[in-house]
């Protein structure tokens, strides 16, 4: 038994000797900074309080991109319609560029409520005012 437990403790301290080197290198290696980037959270702006939207219109959803950072995190949008302080499934749209500022939307056909809003998606998540949304 002797021989296989200096076999396994030769093993061992190799093993440990080798993750040593493998640390050291890995140490020593110079650090790649990354870009700096900045989270980009425009405010909503339509719709907002006191708006009313019908099934089935179309509408621009406006957002403020007057003071947008230099290096934007993620540059391209989803707009989700929010209910009852929720995020509902439901996709107005994507695949945007952050930066247009508005983006025109198809109303869903969804239960009757005075407590929507939409939430703007790039690289943070940001919502309007609750709005209300009839037949």
């Amino acid at each position: 038994m002797s021989s296989q437990t200096s076999v396994l403790t030769k093993f061992l301290i190799v093993l440990v000797a080798l993750f040593g080197v493998f640390f050291q290198l890995a140490a020593a290696l110079p650090v790649i900074e990354l870009e700096k980037r900045d989270v980009y959270a425009p405010p909503v702006l339509y719709p907002h309080a006191g708006t009313v939207w019908y099934k089935g219109q179309r509408h621009n959803v406006t957002w403020d991109v007057s003071d947008p950072p230099v290096n934007i995190t993620n540059k391209v949008g989803t707009i989700f319609l929010r209910k009852s302080n929720q995020i509902t499934p439901l996709i107005l749209e994507k695949g945007f560029d952050i930066l247009l500022g508005r983006i025109e939307v198809t109303v869903p056909w969804v239960i009757e409520g005075n407590d929507y809003s939409v939430v703007l998606f790039g690289d943070s998540g940001n919502w309007g005012q609750d709005f209300t949304i009839k037949e």
